[in-house]
């Protein structure tokens, strides 16, 4: 491990007055049972609750250092007294693990390149690949590495390293069923066609540009301009983001569905120059240095990245739960960024009747405001997290879905049979289910609470979106900001750009702007030009940083806005909101329905809407950079045809 490297202590005890040597391999597996027990207790404990757990972690990370560096400098003894390849290897996936469990606490990105540096040394050094062939035991740790080590490159954007280890992972898992039972790898089946999906949404057109924050294609934070101190004296900052997805049959591997993927990048920062020297790293033998990988870690002026919690499908109280947790432990500049994505009239299974709800949400609320949130309540299996007698990764699995007490979202058993409740007489949606909770949570805690409640940002991507207007004007505090997407989908150009196919086209505008567009036209990966595709992405980065300076100077914008255009991530997400907003109200196929058409809460100014003539022109603009002006109707501009 790099960081830290206690010293080594003298492994001798002394019995009156003789001094008895330990043998080395006594001491290695002593060190390898300390480790162990360490590592299954924080396995599954929760990636959010931060403060509470760095103690335990770092604790875990020295043992782990002091086993690693025992074994490197007793290596040959060890082999001769029987050590294993593969035990090795064991070691160095448990530190690999670590970190990136850290990464997930922490959202740091030096965290996820340590993770890197030991998955890949695995890698090369085919640790886990002798006697495979004769090991069904071993042949599942080989598995289970390749799909977290897969993880961890999906998330640092290493797409030439992905492609390299899903073949890897085909391979494998043929010669696996040509030795062992076929059905013992059924599972693993299914984790292929996972990835392979999620590579098909995951394409290289939707990574032309990086979806992190880059200084190299954004503003830097230091020059945003300053808001009016007329308006508001506050400039707040994204601290936390929790990002949960809902959809039935969404693309996704591990838990990571492809909006949620989409979103964790756009919420941190891209390593200076290190998506174009580093996304198409290929493994050699002797693999990347650690001076390469660390060279990749972001400007350390910058402030951190906002942590994130990534929940796959959690139960209503969970959910709840958990947002309440981080709120508490928001500092007085932050804001929590909620984002959810899920479907319409949704799928709902185990339901008792409708009064649990509320019942539910009080719970959550009384338990928060005495700092009493029980832990059957708020834990969870973390993204990632293996138990090592398992064949299939635990992340592999679907959590939260076995408690038959709690609400849960989507469907289940039955072959993905829906089961609608009704409520009132009507369809009870996702939104109407959870806005209740929702607004007991923010009207009673933010009243009661011993600590401030801090602002929240939300972004629901749902059918059903229109909900959590309720939400605006019943705070009781600090007033909510939303970005609340269509209730139904445009028409598209491309029959195979459904959501099922390529994720939200909502998400999709605001972590790809510039591909939506080209998706909602029509125009496919293979089809576009990529000088026009740079020319408009010049002028659309242009025309969103002229209007981020337009709201700064707007002394009617509504101060839920103003505060938060100080912080980078949140300012544009609002400017590429006001652009989805636009080139969806004026495309031709959902010109004036309302129901193809995002909002936002508080509302915007008047010469921020779709009907503007100087948004009109930038939508139009880069409409005629790709040749798609005729699919839009202007009602405030001249077109070329006019």
């Amino acid at each position: 491990m790099s960081q830290q490297q206690p010293q080594q202590q003298q492994h001798v005890h002394s019995n009156s007055s003789n001094s008895v040597t330990i043998p080395v391999s006594e001491v290695y597996w002593s060190l390898v049972d300390k480790a162990d027990k360490k590592f299954s207790k924080i396995r599954d404990l929760p990636y959010y609750e931060r403060h509470r757990y760095d103690t335990y972690f770092f604790k875990v990370f020295k043992v782990y250092t002091e086993l690693w560096k025992f074994q490197q400098e007793n290596r040959q003894k060890l082999v001769e007294a029987g050590l294993k390849r593969w035990e090795i290897g064991e070691i160095a996936s448990r530190i690999a693990q670590l970190y990136y469990g850290q990464y997930m606490r922490t959202s740091e990105r030096s965290y996820l390149s340590e993770s890197y540096i030991f998955y890949e040394a695995i890698f090369t050094r085919e640790y886990f690949r002798e006697g495979l062939s004769q090991d069904l035991n071993l042949a599942n740790k080989q598995l289970r590495f390749l799909a977290r080590f897969l993880m961890v490159c999906l998330v640092l954007n290493k797409r030439e390293t992905v492609h390299q280890l899903v073949t890897q992972l085909k391979l494998l898992l043929d010669e696996c069923k040509r030795t062992f039972q076929e059905t013992d790898f059924r599972e693993w089946k299914l984790v292929v066609q996972e990835i392979v999906r999620f590579l098909k949404a995951d394409t290289a057109f939707m990574n032309i540009r990086p979806l992190r924050y880059s200084l190299v294609l954004d503003p830097h934070p230091d020059s945003l301009p300053r808001a009016s101190a007329a308006v508001t004296t506050r400039t707040l900052r994204l601290r936390n983001a929790v990002l949960s997805s809902y959809h039935n049959n969404e693309v996704k591997f591990s838990e990571l569905t492809i909006d949620t993927f989409r979103m964790l990048q756009s919420l941190e920062w891209e390593p200076s120059g290190s998506f174009y020297q580093s996304s198409g790293t290929k493994m050699g033998a002797s693999g990347p240095s650690r001076t390469n990988i660390s060279q990749d870690i972001v400007d350390h002026t910058l402030p951190p990245n906002p942590q994130k919690v990534v929940l796959y499908r959690p139960s209503m109280t969970h959910l709840i739960a958990v947002i309440a947790t981080v709120c508490e432990e928001l500092p007085p500049d932050g804001v929590l960024l909620v984002y959810l994505s899920a479907s319409g009239p949704t799928a709902l299974s185990s339901l008792a009747g409708a009064e649990t709800f509320p019942d539910a949400a009080n719970k959550i609320v009384k338990d928060f405001q005495s700092h009493t949130i029980s832990s059957d309540v708020i834990s969870s299996i973390p993204l990632g997290s293996v138990t090592e007698n398992q064949s299939v990764p635990t992340q592999m699995k679907v959590n939260g879905l076995s408690n038959n007490s709690c609400l849960q979202f989507g469907s289940r058993g039955n072959g993905g049979s829906k089961q609608n409740h009704v409520l009132g007489g009507r369809l009870c949606t996702f939104g109407d289910l959870l806005v209740r909770p929702l607004r007991l949570l923010f009207q009673k805690v933010r009243v009661t609470s011993t600590i401030p409640w801090r602002p929240l940002f939300l972004v629901i991507d749902s059918e059903s979106s229109i909900a959590f207007e309720a939400i605006s004007g019943a705070e009781k505090g600090e007033p909510a900001a939303l970005l609340l997407s269509p209730r139904c989908s445009a028409p598209m150009g491309s029959n195979d750009s459904c959501r099922h196919s390529n994720g939200s086209l909502f998400t999709i505008f605001l972590t790809a702007p510039l591909q939506a567009f080209c998706i909602l036209v029509g125009i496919s990966s293979s089809e576009v030009d990529m000088g026009a595709f740079s020319n408009a992405e010049k002028l659309l980065s242009s025309s969103l940083n002229d209007w981020g300076l337009a709201l700064a100077a707007c002394d009617s914008l509504s101060p839920v806005w103003v505060q938060i255009l100080g912080d980078p991530f949140l300012r544009r997400l609002l400017l590429r909101f006001i652009f989805c907003w636009a080139v969806l109200s004026l495309y031709a196929p959902t010109y004036s329905k309302t129901e193809f058409v995002p909002h936002c809460l508080p509302h915007l100014p008047e010469n921020f809407t779709p009907k503007a003539a100087a948004i009109q022109t930038v939508v139009l603009q880069v409409a005629e950079t790709f040749g798609a002006a005729n699919k839009f109707i202007f009602s405030g501009v001249k077109t070329a045809e006019s």
